[in-house]
């Protein structure tokens, strides 16, 4: 009797550290999109700080030079071109576009986000969609 349930709890415990090992090579990611789009430079709110392209801040934050990019070689101006970063810590994006860039919260018809100055052209860029976290698959 000892003799199976040494069995059993050796299989118990080898269970739990094979099941632990899975669950952090498949930690949870998350996602974040970015979106840009191109607009007259008009519309700009007069109390919004307008940021040039070359800005380190901005180079710090991943996939807002692509996303800029994209807006500018599609000529953005209906639609938001986004991308999507999925990989650990991609929520986190959303917080340095808020906290490291000069963010406009609009109250109006504006667009909320971050006001680039892209050469001759303005390109606002924003978190859209938010982030979610996605739970691993067992």
């Amino acid at each position: 009797m000892a003799l199976s349930l040494l069995a059993v709890g050796t299989a118990a415990v080898a269970g739990y550290v094979l099941h632990t090992e899975q669950s952090a090579a498949h930690a949870s990611r998350s996602k974040a999109n970015l979106g840009a789009r191109v607009i007259d430079s008009e519309t700009v709110p007069d109390d919004a700080v307008v940021v040039d392209a070359s800005a380190q801040r901005l180079g710090d934050i991943p996939g807002a030079r692509r996303a800029l990019d994209r807006a500018i070689r599609n000529g953005a101006r209906e639609e938001w071109e986004h991308i999507t970063l999925d990989r650990d810590g991609a929520w986190s994006v959303v917080d340095r576009i808020r906290q490291t860039l000069p963010y406009y919260d609009a109250d109006g018809d504006e667009y909320n986000g971050v006001y680039v100055r892209y050469n001759d052209r303005i390109v606002v860029l924003d978190a859209i969609g938010w982030a979610h976290l996605e739970e691993p698959l067992a």
